[in-house]
């Protein structure tokens, strides 16, 4: 499969990684749930019939029964502000209950969201289910990236989770399609057929999840050496004695065990804890804020009210071309993402919009409103090239960056604060844009001008990533904190080469290369006797492992007790 898509497996990987990349692609569908929602209420909230019914007085300046800009912006905004809190809940669920029952609930908590908005007939009713859809969406765009890269092989892990991104963008196409064959319709379908479409692809997901196994990583967190061996078993489609998946399963651990003798797992230490997680957490949240920052959702989300303002005809169909183009161009993110590497990918789409921003600002108000027609083809032009470098690069790679860069111990909690602030963003910018590019009173009428602020903000994006984002393609997600102890400069990351494992530095004491970490990164904890030793070098009574079989040996070293009989699962 993976073969036939553009990819080929290394040939020292042993097993089989179609399993991983089937499970991988089927939970990035979760995207579906946001991208869709985004799209539907972009077109709903221009139908007559959800005028009509959700009107409370305003009439706008041509005399037609219409929403406020006030009422719009909540309507809009409010699902970002059900994500934020979303996103922060999805941590201490994931770690609590694992990462694919958490994914159940957040899609549990969507529906529920769902159900009030199809039934809504009031504004109120609609404010809650939006947010509590957002709390589900939030919950799930911190957990199937985290469920992503705690499952995949290092070969293909970020095409994986820059799938999600694609599912986004799938997500916004279908709901355009959608609203533009129920628009027509009269009364309360036209609106609530497009609304509870969305419930279709939850009860799948919820459905394919049920019999999909939990990450190897996050039992291993849980201390559940069996069934993490039969998860990486089912991902590998490896025995679970096969050499290559113990090999694999141990590393897991010793990083685990290492990582939990340099201090707790608490949310103050994803800000001071060590191995550099301060720097790691500032990484993940300027990530998250500068994807936001790019402009892409100014264009997704008054796309088409921007396209009428600036005198282009048949607004509705550009925005449709825009959803293409958004679907298509990230798929040349997920081929190269492995083979560019996530920094190059991120500099090279930090460029391009910057580019396609500042020529949109600068021709935008230089010809004002004398030519309107060239005006608006040089806009088409160059928005069309600003979706293809947010969706082949900052798009798919943000949420893969963030999903790779921390350790086990608190990876969860750290991708939550990283997701919120990008959701925190997100709210800011739906709540805001309508006043920033809005004529009248109390608005600031920047009609084109606005591209120089999102312009300015790709400049800042392609600065943060040359500084502070490090390469993070083709080692395992254990090896990026070697790195991280390694390496100072981000742009030298590229040139690092793993050089000890964790599962040597715990039980010979010793790395193959000769070139263990720092002398104080090897000093186990003093507070915390149990997990101390398991740093400590291990001495194994070489006459009772004489007498084991080869099975019973590996058995011993993956912790797994040998009387197990795995027939039983």
């Amino acid at each position: 499969m993976a073969i036939a898509m553009g990819w080929h497996k290394p040939d020292n990987v042993a097993g089989s990684s179609a399993p991983a990349i089937m499970v991988g692609l089927f939970v990035a569908t979760g995207g579906l749930l946001f991208g869709y929602d985004t799209g539907c209420i972009n077109g709903i909230l221009a139908m007559n019939s959800f005028k009509t019914q959700f009107n409370t007085g305003y009439v706008d300046s041509t005399g037609s029964i219409n929403l406020s800009p006030s009422e719009t912006s909540i309507l809009v905004a409010i699902l970002s502000a059900g994500t934020f809190f979303g996103a922060l809940l999805g941590a201490p669920a994931g770690d609590m209950i694992g990462r694919r029952i958490s994914i159940i609930g957040s899609v549990g908590i969507f529906c529920f969201g769902v159900i009030f908005q199809v039934c809504a007939d009031a504004i109120p009713m609609m404010l809650a289910g939006r947010f509590f859809a957002g709390v589900g969406v939030g919950s799930v765009s911190l957990l199937v990236p985290l469920y992503q890269s705690e499952m995949a092989p290092k070969w293909i892990r970020g095409t994986l989770v820059c799938a999600y991104q694609l599912s986004i963008t799938a997500g916004l196409l279908a709901a355009s399609g959608v609203n533009i064959l129920t628009q027509g319709l009269h009364g309360a379908a036209a609106y609530r057929i497009p609304m509870g479409l969305q419930l279709t692809w939850a009860c799948v997901l919820t459905l394919g999840l049920l019999i999909l196994p939990e990450t190897p990583r996050y039992l291993i967190k849980r201390g559940s050496k069996e069934a993490a061996a039969l998860s990486l078993s089912r991902l590998r489609r490896l025995d679970i004695t096969h050499p290559a998946l113990v090999e694999e399963l141990a590393e897991i651990q010793a990083n685990h065990e290492y990582e939990l003798t340099l201090g707790p797992a608490t949310y103050r230490d994803i800000f001071l804890g060590s191995p550099h997680l301060g720097r790691r957490i500032l990484t993940g949240c300027g990530l998250q804020m500068l994807q936001q920052l790019t402009g892409i959702n100014f264009i997704m989300y008054y796309g088409t009210t921007f396209f009428n303002g600036a005198g282009i005809h048949n607004p509705f169909l550009i925005s449709l071309i825009t959803n293409i183009i958004n679907v298509v161009s990230t798929i040349p993110g997920l081929f190269v993402v492995e083979t560019w590497g996530r920094r190059n990918l991120l500099l090279v789409g930090s460029i391009g919009m910057a580019m396609c921003h500042l020529v949109i600002a600068i021709f935008g108000t230089a010809v004002g409103n004398d030519n309107n027609e060239t005006s608006s083809k040089v806009i088409i032009v160059f928005v069309t090239f600003f979706v293809f470098f947010y969706a082949a690069s900052w798009g798919p790679v943000a949420w893969v960056v963030t999903a790779e860069i921390y350790p086990l111990k608190i990876r969860a909690k750290s991708m939550s604060v990283s997701t919120a602030s990008n959701w925190l963003l997100n709210f800011g910018i739906a709540y805001g844009t309508p006043y920033m590019v809005g004529e009248g009173v109390g608005y600031a009428d920047m009609g084109p001008k606005v591209f120089y602020v999102w312009g300015a903000f790709c400049i800042l994006a392609g600065v943060f990533v040359f500084c502070m984002v490090y390469e993070t393609s083709k080692i395992s997600l254990e090896q990026i904190d070697e790195m991280y102890e390694r390496v100072d400069y981000a742009w030298n990351s590229k040139r690092f080469e793993p050089s000890w494992s964790f599962q040597q530095l715990r039980d010979e004491g010793f790395a193959d290369s000769g070139i263990p970490p720092v002398d104080h990164e090897l000093e186990p904890s003093r507070t915390g006797s149990s997990t101390s030793e398991s740093i400590s070098t291990i001495h194994t009574d070489s006459a009772s492992n004489e007498n084991r079989t080869q099975e019973d040996k590996i058995l011993h070293q993956m912790g797994i007790p040998s009387n197990v009989n795995f027939n039983d699962y």
